[in-house]
């Protein structure tokens, strides 16, 4: 019966000691996270460049009520403006031609029976250039081709001018170092207005980069940004 009373307290006082160092654990944890201070800045980095690249999709409409003598002249048509994309300085391998795409309209169920004519053909020449500068010469210049009888249809949903900048992955490495520097410059500001010293890195990530038009009227300049988010351990 000794025995047992023996074993009883010895494991009583067993568990108080776990008990007071589980305290101990978790005041300590709990010190050394209060005393944890951290500062989370961003840093932007942006760039003005010019689009290296453009897509121009040239469409015209034809319309008529026999198809033989309509793929006769979208021929014709489109020898022309490749002939005269070509004489301005647009080669081959940056002219493509697509198939013209051909309704018939009465088969169109909610259109005018009454109409004079039965088919309506749209054609796409598309040109694909690095020559940005010439290509935006060649659009302002477009009415040229009036002259030869043919009209380029504006405003298309789907032919849409695309400006493009293809040169991002040399500008990343700087743009990158910027935004990491003007997030180290916020930290440091508020280290200082916080009576703190700035430590090191705790976290940090990049953001993902974007290309956009400088606004609407200027397509083919491209805004270029990037954010990058930084963690700082604060000093005393």
């Amino acid at each position: 019966m000794a025995q047992n009373n023996k074993s009883v307290i010895a494991a009583i006082i067993i568990a108080i000691g776990l008990f007071l160092l589980g305290n101990r654990i978790a005041s300590g944890l709990e010190n050394a996270l209060g005393d944890e201070r951290t500062v989370s800045v961003r840093g932007l980095s942006e760039r003005i460049v010019p689009a290296d690249k453009v897509v121009w999709p040239l469409v015209y409409k034809e319309v008529g009520n026999d198809l033989e003598a309509l793929a006769s002249q979208v021929n014709n048509k489109n020898k022309i403006i490749i002939d005269y994309l070509k004489a301005k300085g647009i080669s081959d391998d940056e002219i493509s031609v697509s198939p013209p795409e051909i309704i018939d309209l009465q088969a169109e169920r909610y259109v005018n029976q009454n109409i004079p004519y039965r088919y309506n053909l749209r054609t796409i020449i598309t040109v694909s250039s690095k020559q940005v500068d010439l290509v935006r010469n060649l659009i302002n210049e477009q009415g040229e081709l009036l002259d030869k009888g043919i009209a380029i249809v504006s405003g298309e949903y789907d032919a849409q001018i695309d400006y493009q900048f293809t040169g991002l992955n040399e500008l990343k490495p700087d743009m990158i170092a910027e935004a990491t520097r003007n997030a180290r410059q916020a930290a440091e500001q508020f280290a200082s207005d916080s009576d703190s010293k700035l430590g090191k890195i705790k976290t940090a990530s990049q953001g993902q980069f974007s290309i956009t038009s400088r606004d609407q009227y200027t397509p083919y300049l491209k805004n270029v940004r990037v954010v990058t988010s930084v963690v700082y351990y604060l000093e005393d």
